[in-house]
């Protein structure tokens, strides 16, 4: 893989006739990085950093501004291209460069291996997200090949350990090396277009994401044989707080963000639906509305904090009364909540003397970015240039990203893309993962237009 990267950034080759050299370029490093092993577990992200960092030096971004950090083995590599007078803090561009494993026997290719088919590519990483790391890499190469006038800095960072493990970069880098990446705004994952029955529907920008926390709940109970049961059965009292926990609704609760998803969503719904979330940017949301949504997932969980169990373990032999009754408790926390009323609430709605509840870990509070316009109007320019009618949607993933930690950190970030997917066939993380082959260049031209939109004195 060293070899095949070194000669992708040293020279573009021949480009296919129906591409241009840029694309061409992009996609020999897209291939290079699906092909080289980053998982977690077998992996080597800190060859990968180190073979890019060699390149970009050999292209003639000079030493002391091309960076690999190791951290617990992994690696990360940080380049920046130097504005002459900069007038604005950089900006970032953020990838990682680990993925999830994928077993080849689940899938109808090679997930190791970037396979054309039927209009997409396949392989682990086409969405997640070694297609973006590859157009910024691509991107910022070009913009150093064409000496442009810059009005700030623009670093690239592609990460480790975003998916899994212990020795996550991108938090490292924030923590750590505050210098490398510090920066005005940040480009990351998050975002991305919508596809709705073949057609293009929304362009989302995700500003704002969950707050990430588990708890541990514990009871212990002193035991005995099973022949003799007891009503202090450490089992039936779990499970009598996992169903008050189930019972429980937190507040709703709108930001900036939601209520511009929500208004955006509600322009393309039917009469009805649109009448419905509508409803929901009431003052006070409106308690039909709320109720409608109840049990859509995806609305729900955009509306509140959400608790759910997701892992159960008791007992010791099946001719005995269990000791210990535990279950782990995950929790997506909506920003500008503190999580230590979370665990109040939990305390509260559990209702169970001797239970304890234990934090897993003390999770960063993030905060929603604003929608300022320095970055939402080129956003909004490029998508109706390039895709005529499409809408801006803010958006807060229910998930987790490394935007927390530059958000966390008070730097605002901008999950977006210019990569259109279908709605109804999310495959990130899954079996057979793909992209677009025709939103692969979209969203290379899309990211490159925005970069120089935002970092390029015009």
């Amino acid at each position: 893989m060293r070899v095949l990267l070194a000669l992708v950034l040293c020279c573009t080759g021949t480009a296919l006739a129906e591409r241009t050299e840029h694309e061409q370029f992009a996609f020999e490093l897209f291939k290079a990085l699906i092909e080289s092993d980053t998982t977690h577990a077998t992996g080597d992200t800190l060859t990968v950093s180190n073979t890019i960092a060699d390149r970009l030096r050999s292209a003639g971004v000079p030493d002391s501004d091309v960076v690999v950090v190791e951290y617990g083995g992994k690696g990360n590599l940080v380049a920046r291209l130097r504005a002459d007078k900069p007038s604005e803090k950089p900006l970032l561009l953020l990838a990682h460069l680990d993925v999830v494993a994928a077993n080849p026997l689940d899938w109808s290719v090679d997930p190791k291996k970037l396979t054309e088919k039927d209009g997409y590519y396949y392989a682990r990483g086409t969405l997640d997200v070694k297609n973006e790391a590859s157009m910024h890499l691509a991107n910022f190469v070009r913009i150093h090949r064409q000496q442009l006038p810059l009005k700030r800095d623009i670093i690239l960072a592609l990460t480790a350990d975003e998916e899994s493990g212990p020795h996550n970069g991108a938090l490292h880098l924030i923590r750590e090396h505050r210098d490398l990446v510090d920066a005005g705004l940040v480009i990351n994952e998050g975002g991305g277009g919508l596809i709705k029955d073949g057609k293009y529907i929304a362009n989302t920008v995700q500003t704002a994401e969950k707050t990430y926390q588990s708890y541990r709940l514990e009871i212990t109970n002193p035991g005995g044989h099973s022949s003799l049961p007891r009503k202090d059965n450490a089992i039936y009292e779990l499970a009598e707080v996992l169903r008050r926990i189930e019972a429980h609704e937190f507040p709703v609760r709108l930001n900036d963000t939601t209520r511009a998803y929500f208004a955006g969503v509600a322009e393309t719904a039917e009469e009805q639906r649109a009448s419905m979330l509508r409803g929901l940017l009431e003052e006070p949301p409106s308690p039909e509305s709320v109720a409608y949504f109840r049990n859509e997932p995806a609305i729900n969980a955009r509306l509140r904090t959400t608790c759910v169990a997701t892992q159960v373990l008791a007992g010791h032999a099946e001719n005995a009364l269990p000791q210990r009754a535990s279950a782990m408790i995950n929790c997506r926390v909506f920003p500008g909540v503190p999580v230590a009323d979370i665990e109040k609430t939990l305390r509260e709605v559990a209702d169970m003397p001797g239970l304890e509840i234990t934090r897993k870990w003390d999770s960063l509070f993030s905060d929603a970015s604003p929608l300022q316009e320095e970055i939402m109007k080129p956003i909004r320019e490029i998508t109706e240039d390039m895709f005529p009618g499409v809408i801006v949607l803010p958006t807060m993933s229910t998930g987790a990203t490394d935007s927390t930690f530059f958000r966390s950190a008070g730097i605002p970030v901008y999950g977006v893309s210019g990569v259109f997917t279908d709605m109804d066939d999310n495959r990130r993380h899954g079996r057979d993962e793909r992209i677009r082959v025709q939103s692969f260049y979209e969203g290379l031209e899309f990211l490159d237009r925005l970069t120089r939109a935002v970092a390029v004195d015009q």
